[in-house]
């Protein structure tokens, strides 16, 4: 299965179709968000084209391909006006030889890992900064960067993993990391 990671949207209808774009382009069979979706949260600044009625016009039809967690700037009245479940704090993906827990990120991350076994995949978003490392405890952690607010000169980006292959890409496609596990 090929799945499509993405984080941190923040109510950007701008990047949302970018990043929807991109989905229909890669022909993934599914979409994580990593939360974040609708609001674009005290800390940040307001990012292009923000639009969070506009990103519900655009994820609304994509239900039932959507996979997602609640990220810190997610809420139950968001869920009111979104048609696929964003309220999950983590969810477990048992893909191929891998396990992905999945989380936003401000709870669980690479400083406070929740329970794991070595090997297994810890995928957050929350901190806009793309990443990939093995920790210490033998837990591989990964970060999709931000659709649309990324930080510390990181690009606009998703990621997607097929076959034990996890690539970041650019919204335009344009491959910017690989791993292959």
């Amino acid at each position: 299965m090929k799945i499509m990671i993405a984080s941190d949207i923040h109510g950007s209808a701008f990047y949302c179709r970018q990043m929807i774009n991109a989905f229909k382009a890669e022909g993934a069979d599914k979409l994580l968000l990593l939360g974040d979706i609708l609001y674009h949260g005290p800390r940040n600044n307001l990012p292009a084209d923000y639009n969070p009625k506009e990103v519900i016009k655009m994820l609304n039809p994509l239900k039932g391909k959507i996979m997602c967690v609640r990220g810190n700037c997610d809420s139950e009245v968001d869920q009111m006006v979104l048609d696929f479940p964003i309220l999950a704090d983590y969810c477990i993906i048992q893909s191929g030889d891998y396990t992905l827990y999945a989380t936003h990120g401000h709870v669980y991350n690479e400083n406070n890992v929740p329970p794991m076994s070595p090997g297994e995949i810890l995928l957050n978003g929350h901190f806009h900064v793309p990443a990939c490392r093995t920790l210490d405890n033998g837990i591989i952690y990964m970060n999709p960067g931000s659709v649309s607010i990324p930080k510390e000169n990181s690009e606009h980006q998703y990621m997607i993993t097929e076959n034990q292959r996890f690539t970041w890409k650019d919204l335009e496609g344009k491959i910017l990391m690989e791993v292959c596990l």
